[in-house]
């Protein structure tokens, strides 16, 4: 499948491109700056890996979006506001530029990784969150939430 992976210069998007090249997939990896993102880790799977640019902040920039991608995974989370909105204002707008961004292309899934949000009263952040995935549910795509706890990792 073609697969693509949102915040792919993050901790998760970098462990899950290498899984899925390992798995056979080709990826495409959102990024907002092309010079940050270091493909020579993939050096081995050069030929099924892509990098586009864009900015979920600015739905034009989104245009890139290959329309042959059947999967995408949505990791995407705006913890600062650096003299913009609101986070939770920057995510919603996020969110809904990739809905938009989406139905110009074939993708039938998208998995996006939450946090949990299982409570009457949530923290900014997770009502961010919730906010999001309620966005995504308007999409015309199959929607898989994972809501995690903290991911601790390796580095």
């Amino acid at each position: 499948m073609k697969v693509l992976v949102t915040g792919a210069n993050g901790y998760i998007g970098q462990r899950l491109i290498l899984s899925l090249l390992a798995q056979g997939h080709q990826v495409v990896c959102l990024v907002r700056d092309t010079s940050r993102f270091d493909k020579s880790k993939f050096l081995k799977s050069a030929d099924s890996i892509f990098v586009i640019q864009g900015d979920l902040l600015d739905g034009k920039s989104l245009a890139k979006f290959p329309e042959d991608v059947e999967v995408a995974f949505y990791l995407v989370h705006s913890m600062s506001s650096k003299n913009r909105k609101d986070f939770k204002d920057m995510e919603a707008e996020c969110a809904q530029n990739f809905v938009q961004a989406c139905t110009e292309t074939k993708i039938k899934q998208v998995i996006y990784l939450s946090g949990i949000s299982n409570d009457e009263v949530l923290s900014k952040h997770l009502s961010s969150r919730k906010n999001v995935e309620d966005i995504l549910r308007q999409g015309q795509f199959h929607l898989t939430v994972l809501r995690a706890a903290i991911i601790i990792g390796s580095g």
